[in-house]
């Protein structure tokens, strides 16, 4: 690495070394920039010890934003998923039926947290069929334009944008999504297995895992056709979530271990 990229950050004013959301920002920024980024190089280039540098990479690759290698990180290989495109036309009946059941767990004036994703994108469009007046807040583009025209009052996350997804992600999403405290949280998942739901859109199981942590009711929109399946990263523990709305109910491991967590099981009319 060169000289000059070895220089200790500091804040403007020169008083202080970054916090630690704004070193998690710069080791995603270099990752766009080189495909493997090492800990001690990070080490002397934030002016902080190689342990704080390890929590900083452990952690975002716990969030699915980065994958860890020995002596350091690279960016997530993800592999082809479907894009959001390709996934709102696929199933369109199911996750209606979904969406809708999903739009009927709010009341009006009630605050509601939706992530991204084609079920949650139904869901959305439901609710403003409904013309259930609430505060949303959302890190998806088609979601806030679905709900902003009506009754009510959207505030969209910033973030990183991801335009295979319509969507906002990291630090920044994070930091604006913990500022609230709200009812209802609507997320959707890649997979739902007995340890629970998933995710393989880098950036999201972050999201997901905020969006729960800040809502007194948490609820899973999912079809049927993602049971079994395992995603990147984990999201939570079937028994953090409330609720389960699904189009057909689920066999086997899975239905035992919904069984015996105390999630609400509802299949979609």
């Amino acid at each position: 690495m060169p000289k000059d990229k070895l220089r200790k950050f500091q804040d403007p004013d020169g008083s202080r070394r970054l916090k630690k959301s704004d070193r998690r920002r710069q080791i995603l920024l270099e990752l766009k920039l080189s495909p493997h980024v090492r800990i001690s190089e990070m080490s002397k280039r934030f002016g902080v010890s190689t342990e704080t540098i390890r929590r900083d990479m452990d952690s975002l690759a716990e969030d699915g934003f980065i994958n860890r290698a020995h002596g350091g990180a690279s960016a997530p290989s993800q592999g082809h998923y479907p894009s959001l495109d390709e996934r709102v036309n696929a199933r369109t009946r199911e996750r209606e039926r979904i969406g809708l059941a999903g739009a009927r767990l709010i009341n009006a004036g009630e605050t509601v947290m939706i992530d991204s994703g084609a079920t949650t994108i139904q869901m959305a469009r439901s609710l403003a069929y409904l013309e259930t007046p609430c505060t949303v807040v959302t890190n998806s583009i088609p979601v806030a334009m679905t709900l902003g025209h009506g009754v009510c009052d959207v505030l969209l996350c910033p973030g990183q944008y991801l335009p295979a997804e319509s969507a906002v992600i990291g630090t920044e999403t994070l930091e604006f999504l913990s500022r609230f405290y709200v009812d209802h949280a609507i997320i959707g998942a890649s997979g739902l297995t007995e340890e629970g739901p998933c995710e393989s859109v880098t950036g999201f199981a972050a999201v997901k895992r905020v969006m729960l942590r800040r809502a007194s009711h948490r609820h899973l929109l999912i079809d049927s056709e993602k049971f079994g399946k395992k995603g990147l990263a984990s999201v939570s523990a079937l028994e953090d979530l409330t609720t389960i709305i699904v189009d057909q109910k689920p066999s086997g491991a899975l239905l035992a271990a919904l069984d015996v967590s105390n999630v609400t099981l509802e299949t979609a009319d």
